[in-house]
Parts: C-alpha cells; sequence; structure tokens
C-alpha cells in the first residue's frame, strides 16, 4: 500500500512539472542593453489572483541600512510585514497614492503588518536614512517575477493560461514612476520567450553610500 502511494506522489508532481514550466520574458534597453530588476507581469482573465494568494505574509526588512528586497512585488491584498535586521533604529513612510503609511522610528519587527489593498507602485523611503529607496509593486495577478541579471524574468505557467495577455514591464528608472509599459501579446507555449524592448529612455542611477555613523542607536 506504501509503494502503491509512493507510485502515486511521483506521477501526480510529474504530471505537475509537465504541465506547470517557466515561459521568459527578456527585458532590454532601448540600447539593446539587458535590464535586470524589471518587474514583469501578466493581465487578464486567465492571470487573475489565486483564492487565499494574499493571505500569504511577505516581508521588506531592512539591513545594512538597505531594503530588503530592494524591490518587492505582491498580489493586491497582500500583507507585508517591515522586520527591522540592524542594530539601529528605522523610521520606515511612503507618500505613494496606492498606499500611503507611516511605521516610526523602531527595532525588530513592528508588531502590525501593512495591507495593500490598491494596485500600483508603492515607493518607499526611511526618515531616518534619506538614501534608502525601496518599491512594492502591488499587482492583481499571480503571474509574475523579476529579471534577473541576465534581463530575464522566469513566469511558470500552466497550459490553461494560453491565448491573450496583457504584458506589463516596469522600473524603477522610469520618469513616470507610476506606470508600467504595457503590450498585447498571444501565449502560445508555457515556455514561450518574448522579448520586450522598453519604449522610453531611462533615467540615471545613483547610488548612496550609507553613512556608518548615521542613524539612532
Amino acid at each position: 500500500m506504501k509503494s502503491r502511494n509512493l507510485k502515486l506522489l511521483f506521477f501526480t508532481l510529474l504530471l505537475a512539472a509537465f504541465n506547470s514550466q517557466a515561459l521568459e520574458v527578456t527585458v532590454k534597453d532601448q540600447e539593446g542593453n539587458v535590464l535586470s530588476d524589471a518587474v514583469v507581469w501578466f493581465e487578464g482573465e486567465k492571470h487573475q489572483l489565486k483564492t487565499n494568494q494574499a493571505a500569504e505574509m511577505y516581508s521588506m526588512g531592512q539591513k545594512d541600512r538597505t531594503f530588503t528586497p530592494h524591490i518587492l512585488v505582491v498580489p493586491q491584498g497582500a500583507k507585508v510585514e517591515f522586520p527591522n535586521f540592524d542594530s539601529i533604529l528605522h523610521h520606515v513612510y511612503s507618500f505613494s497614492k496606492p498606499k500611503p503609511f507611516e511605521l516610526k522610528l523602531y527595532r525588530d519587527t513592528p508588531k502590525s503588518e501593512i495591507t495593500f489593498e490598491n494596485q500600483g507602485v508603492v515607493e518607499l523611503g526611511c526618515n531616518i536614512h534619506d538614501w534608502m529607496l525601496g518599491y512594492i509593486l502591488v499587482v492583481n495577478s499571480h503571474s509574475y517575477a523579476l529579471t534577473n541579471d541576465n534581463g530575464v524574468a522566469k513566469i511558470e505557467l500552466d497550459k490553461q493560461q494560453s491565448g491573450s495577455s496583457l504584458l506589463n514591464v516596469w522600473h524603477e528608472r522610469f520618469e513616470k514612476l507610476d506606470s508600467s509599459e504595457q503590450l498585447k501579446v498571444v501565449i502560445d507555449s508555457v515556455n514561450q520567450k518574448i522579448t520586450y524592448t522598453i519604449k522610453q529612455p531611462l533615467m540615471e542611477s545613483f547610488d548612496f553610500e550609507a553613512d556608518e555613523m548615521d542613524g539612532y542607536e
């Protein structure tokens, strides 16, 4: 009986792996360079939020005076906690329209998480450390990913998600930070490869060095 159950489990996992594969979207800038840390997601009837998807707890921490991860993608309605892994105090806030909020000076993890009910880009800052920036992108989709160092976003899909979809691409260096670029695409294979070149020039990126003497102990 045990052997039969193991065979059934193996068959189930094998079937799931066969039916769910990764579609790849490569994002490039106008000069043909691959673009890392771009957010890619699909919208449409076949990419709507899954039941209880928003019930999962997500996390945007602060470590070494930076937000980690720097960019977090969450489904609409998700709850996000903001643990502080530094020995100093942080003061997290956002004035962004989708979710203005403030977590005053704190250590460790605040007792209350923040719920992100509205779609859009939420830009985060720290009232103590001006160079600290982070982004939470709230999407009405369960098909999303960030591009890696090779500019590739791998999105797990199944065969039932084939057909017309709206491809969205967003990057923190967009001039209009609260808007994504969109393209209608037809998904005809779950392991399809799509290349997307952004339509706009990117803003310059600036690297700010942390002041080791700055911060509240």
